[in-house]
């Protein structure tokens, strides 16, 4: 199913994360207690009508500061490129601007669909001003207010009017991609791959415009490999801004089950990294280090970097590290067995009987200190979703879990049962109903 994309733009402060959040139909949620990820989410897919689409939001374009500017550009121009259609979001209250000018110079050389969205029109100044918004030269024109709700439905009729409902067929295929900053290896990677031996290839097109998905035979089964093939394009604006360069692979990972962060042996571990591979967790996919480029390494063991590689990513000690050379093909062989082993972790099911005799003794192993007089109890547990793993614990008062007790469970479930790669979700509820 190809899934559009819809790119939200516009100058600073005109009300566009009011909007993407309404979108996508909620404050969107950051990742707690990882460092080194991005606290400001500018990509998720929303559904409108039973129309699936990605919505990616932009920062601010601002001519006066200069010395944000060209990034942030960038990071528009990423957007609009990888977009089918344009919301370009104005200040109905204020009147154009020369920052709104500039954003419409942007647009017209995209020469992509755009919807101006007038905002802020519940107070009277929007309504004077309305008509002067017409010298930007588009043609389609929807005055809005996203925090009163005036004009929603007809903004997202109009910008999903031409998107599909058809549903996406069930695949039950394995599907995992290959991710990572530029130049890590990635293409090498996978070509190592459909290059061995006992795989068997034949390619296909990607159901969405920046990958292109390979099916992949091995030991009889077949696997969907996916290559982010838009993160390969060349140009000032893909290989001057690094951290946009995440947006290449976000749908990539959503449609995975399993990502393979690829890390440059000789460069290191950098942010982008740990952007992408906390993306990645807090979408609940399959993980797998991939450290490439090992044979150019002559001076540390793998011990050595895997206790790095630990270090660097506390928040995913659970993960796999497989160490390779996707040019010289050395242990490559190592790679295949990994992936398959974390999915079947990622859809493993626990009997609810063994799953709550490990609940309960690491309960009563560690009995949790009582708050304010009140002590937590456990009273039974079950396992409630796969893709990844998630375990539902009935308690006497889930306000009483705290962040490091919720880890002690989360560790003595992976002690108890094999985990390797996969995230688990752990959610508490209330014994009397009360979520």
């Amino acid at each position: 199913m190809n899934i559009p994309t819809v790119a939200l733009v516009g100058r600073p402060n005109v009300g566009k994360s009011t909007l993407f959040n309404k979108i996508v139909g909620r404050k969107v949620s950051i990742i707690e207690d990882i460092p080194g990820v991005t606290r400001d989410r500018i990509y998720q897919q929303a559904t409108y009508n039973n129309k699936p689409f990605y919505l990616i939001d932009t920062g601010g374009i601002d001519e006066a500061k200069m010395k944000f500017n060209n990034e942030i550009k960038m990071q528009a121009e990423i957007a609009i490129e990888d977009a089918d259609i344009v919301i370009f979001m104005v200040d109905g209250k204020e009147g154009i601007t020369s920052n709104d000018l500039v954003v419409r110079d942007i647009l017209r050389r995209s020469k992509k669909e755009v919807v101006v969205a007038i905002n802020k029109m519940d107070t009277k100044k929007a309504k004077e001003n309305i008509y002067d918004f017409y010298e930007l030269g588009f043609d389609d024109y929807i005055p809005i207010s996203s925090v009163h709700n005036i004009g929603f439905i007809d903004l997202m009729d109009r910008v999903t009017n031409k998107f599909s409902e058809v549903e996406e067929k069930e695949d039950n295929r394995l599907k995992f991609s290959i991710i990572g900053r530029p130049n890590v290896g990635k293409s090498s990677l996978m070509n190592a791959l459909l290059n061995e031996e006992r795989v068997v290839v034949s390619d296909v097109a990607g159901t969405t415009r920046d990958s292109v998905d390979s099916i992949l035979k091995y030991h009889g089964e077949e696997y969907v490999m996916i290559d982010t093939a838009g993160m390969r394009k060349k140009g000032k604006i893909f290989e001057s801004v690094e951290k946009y360069s995440l947006l290449r692979s976000l749908k990539s990972i959503d449609r995975s089950d399993i990502c393979l962060v690829v890390i440059d042996a000789e460069q290191g571990i950098t942010e982008h990294d740990k952007h992408i591979t906390g993306y990645t967790i807090e979408r609940g996919k399959g993980l797998i280090f991939v450290v490439n480029k090992w044979d150019t390494v002559k001076d540390t063991t793998i011990n050595d970097y895997k206790k790095l590689m630990r270090a660097e990513f506390q928040f995913a000690t659970y993960a796999p590290i497989v160490f390779l050379s996707a040019l010289t093909k050395k242990r490559i062989h190592t790679l295949m067995p990994e992936i398959i082993k974390v999915g079947e972790n990622i859809k493993k099911e626990i009997p609810t009987s063994i799953l709550n005799n490990v609940i309960l003794d690491a309960y009563n192993l560690n009995i949790p200190p009582s708050y304010k007089g009140r002590r937590l109890k456990i009273f039974f547990s079950s396992q409630t979703d796969i893709k990844p793993p998630k375990f539902t614990i009935r308690v006497n008062n889930k306000g009483l879990i705290h962040f490091s007790y919720e880890r002690y469970l989360e560790n003595k479930l992976r002690e108890n049962f094999d985990l390797e790669g996969t995230p688990i979700v752990l959610k508490f509820k209330n014994r009397n109903g009360d979520d």
